[in-house]
């Protein structure tokens, strides 16, 4: 290179260096109080992002499995411009990998972090907002997997979206007498609550009503929108959410917190960790973390194929009782309520290659469960095909089905269900049709047609803003959606036709379905419910 074009190049790399720390210097900077964070504008799409708020303090050391508390006080401006380290994460049971430990993003104890979407950071009226819960059954996920920017352009820009992060598996979810005596049940929901708490008080700096907040989530997401909506008997106080929307509720079995099972998981996690004895606890915080993620990932891998081992307990005073029970006394935290299920939930989590003893599945699936009950559960179910096809249906509806129609029979008149049935309709499936950049746990666009996701995704999100499917952010070619009630039990099917068409319309509740419902509803006792 010449000396005068070699000059000219280097004037002109100067020139753009210095654009572009302008460009970063009147980016925009909101003051939390604790610290300062600094954001990135899309001037294309008019949102600005700001990726990784510490929210808690680590929850690490003497704080393992104590209830989050406040970030410490930083200086300086923190740059929120790339993904927070995820939580560490699990597995499935019987899974033979983990399919999430070779990521760009790191994983740490230290994960206490959300990421704010706002499209209205100068407004003067605020925006309703969605904070987002992340699914994978408490075990696995991330804020990094959710771009919350395509929620707020699916609305118009009319929301501003928090994604969030919680502490996963044994991390989040350990209990036992010793977990109660010494330090914080269910800490990954009071990671949420206390994350829902930092919305309440400051998102009307990024833009957003704390007023008029919707809490989304998908499978364990949707479960954790379910705990929320039962915290604290329904006397959340301030009140943190005026609307829930779920997808796929994930209610695994929730055990009393000193149970049989719980307590057993506990001594378990002691005994590898080499922490017996009356100190237990102690011990624990001081193993190192990756020692407590190997761990953490063994234990879910030896339990029964599908199933994620740690999960929310009764913990007697953020989850006072059963959901069912909270449910049948109105204790509630919301008043309204939007939920979707997929027609074919629990395939995704059997061997569709494996022959099954339907009795003995169902006694894996929930131990609690004697030879009469099970048996009950084959016959049962002994109408629905294969034995392959019976198990397939256990687990959907037990696990995910019919704890929606719990929040539904508890918000009669005041909710609307809608089903996802795009074939094979399999759990997740209806991911992709609102976060279309996601591309976790292998999912895939079943029905790539506009019409069809605007109008699936206009529900969700119109719902959010206005507390109506019906008051339509943009057109689609949804029709009315109607409540649905046990006098009226009325629900969305969206399908497609045998010509590739979408297939948008109102269909009534399976009173068979609703009768299988009511079985688990019987045994909600045995199988943690």
């Amino acid at each position: 290179m010449a000396p005068t074009s070699l000059h000219n190049f280097l004037h002109a790399a100067l020139v753009f260096l210095v654009c572009v720390h302008a460009a970063d210097s009147t980016a925009p900077v909101v003051d939390l109080g604790y610290a300062r964070y600094q954001g990135v504008v899309d001037a294309k799409l008019n949102i600005t992002t700001f990726r990784g708020i510490r929210y808690a303090a680590p929850p690490t050391g003497t704080s393992r499995w104590q209830a989050p508390s406040p970030p410490s006080k930083v200086a300086g401006i923190q740059q929120a411009v790339d993904d927070p380290p995820q939580c560490l994460q699990g597995a499935e049971g019987t899974s033979p990998s983990n399919p999430l430990t070779v990521r760009d993003v790191e994983q740490s104890e230290d994960c206490l972090f959300l990421s704010v979407y706002s499209p209205a950071l100068n407004s003067t009226k605020p925006l309703p907002t969605i904070v987002w819960i992340h699914g994978g059954g408490y075990a696995l996920g991330a804020a990094s997997f959710y771009d919350g920017a395509e929620l707020v352009q699916e609305s118009n820009n009319n929301v501003v979206v928090v994604v969030i992060q919680y502490r996963l598996g044994l991390f989040g979810f350990l209990a036992g007498q010793q977990i109660k005596d010494g330090g914080a049940l269910n800490a990954g929901l009071l990671d949420q609550d206390f994350a829902l708490r930092w919305v309440n008080k400051n998102i009307h700096k990024f833009g957003g009503d704390p007023n008029k907040v919707a809490i989304w989530g998908q499978s364990a997401g949707a479960g954790s929108v379910l705990q929320h909506i039962i915290a604290r008997d329904g006397r959340t106080s301030p009140r943190l959410f005026r609307a829930g929307i779920t997808s796929s509720t994930f209610l695994p079995s929730q055990y009393p917190y000193n149970g049989k099972i719980p307590q057993a998981l506990f001594n378990e996690v002691a005994s590898q960790a080499g922490c017996n004895g009356t100190e237990s606890l102690n011990c624990l915080r001081a193993v190192d973390s990756t020692t407590l993620a190997d761990i953490n990932i063994n234990i879910i891998l030896a339990g029964f194929a599908g199933t994620f081992t740690f999960s929310p307990v009764v913990d007697g005073s953020f989850i006072t009782q059963s959901p069912t029970d909270a449910f049948s006394q109105g204790k509630l935290n919301t008043d309204i309520l939007l939920s979707v299920t997929n027609a074919n939930e629990g395939a995704l989590f059997n061997n569709q290659s494996a022959e099954y003893d339907v009795a003995q599945y169902t006694r894996n699936l929930f131990p609690l469960l004697g030879d009469k009950e099970s048996r009950a559960v084959a016959s049962l179910y002994q109408s629905l095909g294969s034995p392959v096809d019976q198990v397939n249906a256990i687990m959907g509806e037990s696990t995910f089905v019919c704890p929606t129609y719990l929040l539904l029979d508890a918000l009669s008149g005041k909710a609307y269900k809608g089903e996802y049935a795009i074939p094979p309709a399999l759990h997740g499936d209806d991911v992709l049709n609102y976060f279309p950049t996601f591309n976790e746990f292998g999912g895939t666009l079943r029905f790539n047609n506009t019409d069809f996701i605007n109008a699936f995704t206009q529900g969700f999100l119109s719902f959010a803003v206005n507390l109506d499917p019906n008051n339509k952010l943009r057109p689609s070619i949804a029709p009315v959606w109607r409540t649905w009630s046990r006098a009226a039990e009325t629900e969305l099917v969206f399908n497609e036709t045998e010509l590739g068409a979408p297939h948008i319309a109102p269909a009534n509740t399976s009173s068979t379905l609703l009768g299988r419902c009511e079985f688990w509803k019987d045994v909600r006792y045995l199988i943690g419910h």
